[in-house]
């Protein structure tokens, strides 16, 4: 597998970074995994406007999908287009909210095929997808991603929980979130820390540990290394748009 960094900023786009959004390559199949703010730019610059084979959005806060509703006019209007339906796999209110954010009353559901996200596993192209619910206050799984013996795990947005752990197990790479500062009066139940991130590649004793969702505009991103550096002792890196990684 291949992953490359479309975007990576936190609740907002920075001025370095879209937000959310991470390309999954294997055997020629591309699984876009969120398609935050600002990314259909790193898109086109990095992949290509018509990378994606699928996409898959953990929740539906628009850091995380609301480029998706600007790839309507990608797939519908484009001279050559329109384009089949591409698969989205996604939690359940996905087909309205996207729809009621293009806002013209019309279903989206001729650009995209949707399918409604639930625990478990299953395929997506060559890749083995298991998700589970994680903690955040709208509906939002992890992901990990398994092809060729070689597993990838993504956190999404999420404080401490027990299911990260599980889908995090012995990955070899966590591309994990870190959008608070440790020492600060945090809320509960929303975010990790980097030494919470730290803690929880530790605990599950993962292969390499990529720290993402930072915030420019709040955040320290020397902090947040330090922090996750106390709690982790393996290889660390904070993504940035562009990057890739062999898994």
């Amino acid at each position: 597998m291949r992953l490359t960094v479309l975007g990576s900023a936190g609740s907002f786009p920075g001025p370095e970074s879209p937000c959310s959004a991470y390309l999954v390559e294997a055997d020629g199949f591309r699984l876009l995994v969120d398609f935050g703010s600002g990314s259909l730019s790193s898109l086109q610059r990095y992949a290509g406007l018509h990378a994606p084979d699928a996409i898959l959005l953990t929740h539906l806060h628009c850091d995380h999908m609301f480029d998706a509703v600007l790839y309507v006019v990608v797939r519908r209007y484009a001279p050559d287009g329109p384009f089949p339906a591409l698969p989205v796999y996604a939690p359940s209110g996905a087909p309205d909210r996207l729809s009621a954010a293009y806002g013209d009353e019309s279903s989206v559901e001729d650009v995209y095929q949707f399918y409604a996200l639930q625990p478990g596993t299953f395929p997506i192209g060559p890749f083995a997808v298991t998700v589970d619910r994680v903690n955040h206050p709208v509906e939002t799984y992890g992901v990990r991603l398994e092809h060729g013996g070689r597993s990838l795990c993504y956190s999404s947005d999420t404080a401490p929980c027990e299911a990260l752990l599980r889908l995090a197990q012995n990955a070899d790479v966590f591309l994990c979130e870190a959008s608070y500062l440790d020492g600060m009066d945090n809320p509960p139940d929303l975010h990790l820390t980097g030494r919470e991130a730290g803690e929880a590649a530790t605990k599950a004793e993962v292969g390499r540990l990529l720290l993402t969702h930072l915030v420019p505009a709040w955040g320290s991103e020397a902090h947040t290394l330090e922090s996750a550096a106390t709690a982790y002792t393996g290889p660390i890196d904070v993504v940035r748009p562009g990057a890739s990684y062999d898994v």
